[in-house]
């Protein structure tokens, strides 16, 4: 990003133990040593830079990019909202990408075993870049929900992945937008393992029916801030 002073230090506070054995995965893959904070190359920070002439005129939108003979099967929606710094100033130029299940909680990837049906109208994945006021705004179909080797009968809430990429390599931050009312989100040791319920609460996208289309698509409002005590939550910033 450019340079807009200094950074506010992270609130560790909100981020939950690496070590966290409701969530089995973070049993072998969670450090035992302290974090080593290594500085960053020239390399690292400036760059690359992302125009708008590199995202397609599809990109953004997951109801057609992937279709074939018809539309994808499923709940119709729109995801939008605005990158902000720690500030709250909005972010130009930022590089959202993002990628989900179809409505039956498939994903289109050689590795997922789940016994749900592919749509093959649907591919799952798209970007966009936000505008000068740092907005950004796909459509799509709303994911469903999946089951998971984690406990016997576990169940992933449904869920979107971002990834954020800046003006810099580092910069690049993943998280998850959740839905405003889905009741597995409870029950969803993931989610559950942030320690602060502000943070766990900035995942979880409100409908947004001003936004909506009527007769047509539902409105969710997902914003992301990068940092700063209302920072949202990302798995890889640790």
């Amino acid at each position: 990003m450019e340079k807009t002073g200094q950074y506010y230090q992270r609130d560790r506070l909100i981020h939950p133990p690496a070590y966290t054995p409701g969530y089995k995965t973070s049993v072998l893959r969670s450090p035992r040593l302290a974090l080593l904070s290594v500085e960053q190359s020239l390399s690292d920070i400036t760059g690359p830079v992302f125009g708008a002439d590199e995202i397609g005129l599809l990109d953004n939108d997951l109801l057609r990019n992937y279709a074939k003979t018809g539309e994808p099967i499923g709940e119709r929606m729109i995801v939008h909202g605005r990158v902000l710094d720690q500030d709250a100033r909005p972010l130009a130029g930022v590089l959202v990408e993002f990628w989900q299940a179809n409505a039956s909680g498939k994903y289109r990837h050689v590795n997922d075993t789940y016994k749900a049906a592919i749509d093959p109208n649907f591919g799952g994945c798209g970007r966009a870049l936000t505008d000068a006021n740092g907005f950004y705004t796909f459509r799509s179909i709303k994911p469903g929900p999946y089951p998971w080797r984690n406990r016997l009968n576990d169940w992933r809430p449904a869920h979107i992945h971002f990834s954020i990429f800046g003006h810099g390599f580092s910069q690049r931050l993943i998280t998850q937008m959740y839905f405003e009312g889905d009741p597995l989100i409870r029950h969803c040791p993931m989610l559950n393992g942030i320690p602060d319920d502000g943070a766990r609460q900035r995942l979880i996208a409100p409908l947004d029916l001003n936004a909506s289309i009527p007769l047509d698509s539902l409105a969710y409002r997902f914003d992301i801030v990068l940092r700063g005590r209302r920072g949202t939550y990302f798995e890889n910033g640790q």
